[in-house]
């Protein structure tokens, strides 16, 4: 499958410098939380070298702020796998989780008793929230509640093994895929704040949609040989197999294709932003936010794809056919 999962990015690669410091306080931040830690072996844990993609990703900030971001996409990672046994097939009891941990961003009740789990997004949410605009607060808000509602859904096409149309899909993976998450934290880790008009104009809309799809849509081929035997089916690979009457490995090229066409949309969308920015009257002060944002925005999509053809997340046995 290798040779089938290359994407051209026309973007450079960068790499924050504060990869080792990070590394080894998210290892012991993991200590505190043995119940998060012990959803993969610590072996298995550090062939993902998180703290990698970490740095890769959010390449730009300090080293307290690379930390944070590597303890929240430590815990996507373990969160995600917690449902890939028989709990993923229990969407009741999924909603319940979900509900109790969206919960903790609107009203912490600090009598309530919690899981390590909770108290490990609790941690989180605290550290992320930290100083930040009422505006970036309920922005955020929102986006972790959509992040955590999508999880039921999927936990449902686990039991009834129907592949969704391409518009469900899209519906559940962006949920669950939590890229808009991702893309607050560029705010939060770079201390910026991107003007309401700059973050909402059509072509960072969908720059933003583009970064947070490609990964997805990647993702679904290095994904396929472990979620095609337990039943996934918000997988694109498997809608392709379907729509198109073809074999996997012609799937894997139809989807690919498809990101990299997307790819090659981001950066033409590059080349209208200094347009948009000047229809939009943006200052000098407003100007810089915003292309530390969109720089940010780039650093994700170059450095997960980078991550994702070097970790030991996806090791598995070669794909087999799947028939839903």
């Amino acid at each position: 499958m290798s040779d089938l999962t290359s994407l051209e990015v026309p973007f450079p690669l960068h790499r924050n410098p504060h990869y080792e410091q990070a590394d080894e306080q998210h290892r012991r931040w993991l200590e505190r939380f043995p119940e998060l830690a012990a959803v993969a072996a610590e072996s298995i844990y550090t062939r993902w070298d998180v703290a990698d993609l970490a740095a890769v990703a959010y390449p730009f900030c300090s080293a307290a702020s690379l930390t944070l971001a590597t303890d929240m996409l430590g815990f996507y990672l373990l969160f995600d796998d917690t449902f890939d046994g028989e709990l993923g097939r229990r969407p009741a009891e999924v909603a319940r989780i979900c509900d109790r941990l969206t919960s903790l961003v609107y009203d912490p009740d600090p009598n309530r008793a919690r899981t390590e789990v909770e108290h490990a997004f609790l941690d989180l949410w605290a550290r992320s929230t930290e100083n930040m605009p009422r505006r970036w607060l309920a922005r955020a808000a929102y986006n972790w509640e959509r992040y955590y509602a999508s999880h039921p859904a999927e936990a449902a096409g686990r039991i009834a093994r129907r592949l969704p149309d391409r518009e469900s899909y899209f519906v559940v993976r962006r949920g669950t895929a939590a890229m808009e998450t991702v893309f607050d934290m560029i705010e939060r880790l770079d201390h910026i704040e991107v003007p309401q008009a700059a973050l909402h104009h059509p072509v960072l809309r969908r720059l933003r949609q583009i970064g947070a799809d490609v990964p997805s849509l990647s993702n679904d081929v290095y994904s396929y040989p472990l979620e095609a035997p337990r039943g996934d089916v918000y997988n694109l690979v498997m809608i392709a197999q379907r729509e198109q009457g073809c074999s996997t490995d012609e799937a894997f090229e139809f989807v690919l294709a498809e990101a990299q066409r997307m790819i090659d949309q981001f950066a033409e969308l590059t080349e209208q932003l200094p347009d948009a920015y000047e229809q939009l009257g943006l200052s000098q002060a407003e100007l810089e936010p915003t292309r530390r944002y969109v720089d940010g925005l780039t650093a994700w999509l170059v450095g997960y794809l980078d991550w994702e053809e070097r970790t030991g997340r996806y090791a598995a046995p070669q794909p087999t056919p799947h028939a839903p």
